[in-house]
């Protein structure tokens, strides 16, 4: 096993948002969710959740946004599994099952890359990471238990391959992503088998860094360098310190998906699929 921080110390300052975050004022769980699958808080605190509601369901699938004060409203329609979610600017990107798209600040979206954009035609695109160049990386977790691939979309929204099974046979079921701030270092969990590489983009070379992540969904990174890792299949959230050492903090979740940190940092934002519902986790 190789501890991440002395293989990387370019991660001791991982890209963070440039304003000053908002406080967090919002409520402790939202419930009445439609499958919600990925999270991403904006700078002034609003919060965005995918909701992909009935699977392979074309058509059904939506954004909504909790406001500070912990409304809830619909900000974005039509899509079909809506999953990862990425924010660049005032945009927000979302990988909705076999293509990415781009929602616009009044909640309207095109297509930013299409299906036939990719290298190969994607199976099950799942999380999103952007760097600081406004590239987009997403994961393609395969079948769930292989064919998976992770790839880069610049900004004109042209699609290149970074990895799969072909070029490290360890790429089976890729799914969360976590970007450090030169976009030359990225860390990935696999959901086949839940564990976590650190991956030189430029090289392809990579790194087992941590494992026993069950079906590892989400990465999250604090400023104080702890990590925090979710396991959709076991209902858990993780802590990977800053020695490397894996802590679980949370358990009964009935399927914790992507997570998110909250806007002023004291929280994980934890969707939890089956339940319906997104938590509000002190950290």
């Amino acid at each position: 096993m190789v501890n991440l921080w002395r293989c990387s110390p370019v991660f001791a300052a991982l890209l963070m948002v440039a304003c000053a975050p908002a406080e967090s004022t919002g409520p402790s769980k939202i419930s009445g969710l439609k499958t919600p699958e990925s999270v991403v808080a904006a700078a002034d605190g609003r919060v965005f959740v995918s909701e992909i509601n009935g699977f392979d369901k074309n058509g059904d699938g939506q954004i909504s946004v909790i406001s500070p004060n912990g409304k809830l409203s619909v900000f974005a329609t039509g899509m079909d599994d809506p999953k990862g979610l990425a924010m660049i600017a005032d945009d927000l990107y979302v990988a909705d099952k076999t293509r990415v798209l781009k929602v616009a600040p009044d909640g309207s979206w095109t297509v930013f890359a299409d299906t036939l954009d990719f290298p190969r035609t994607p199976q099950f695109l799942n999380d999103l990471e952007p760097d600081p160049q406004g590239n987009l990386y997403v994961s393609d977790s395969g079948d769930l238990s292989k064919g998976g691939a992770i790839y880069k979309i610049n900004p004109a929204g042209e699609v290149s391959l970074i990895i799969d099974a072909e070029r490290d046979a360890r790429i089976l079921a890729p799914n969360g992503l976590l970007m450090d701030d030169t976009g030359t270092v990225m860390l990935q969990v696999d959901f086949a088998t839940g564990v976590l590489y650190r991956l030189d983009i430029n090289t392809g070379d990579m790194v087992d860094i941590a494992e026993g992540f069950g079906g590892g969904d989400g990465l999250v990174h604090t400023a104080t360098g702890d990590m925090y890792v979710s396991d959709w299949k076991n209902g858990k959230v993780f802590k990977v310190d800053t020695a490397g050492e894996v802590h679980l903090i949370k358990d009964g979740f009935q399927a914790s998906a992507d997570i998110a940190l909250s806007a002023d940092g004291k929280h994980l934002l934890v969707p939890d699929m089956k339940a319906g519902e997104l938590i509000w986790l002190p950290i």
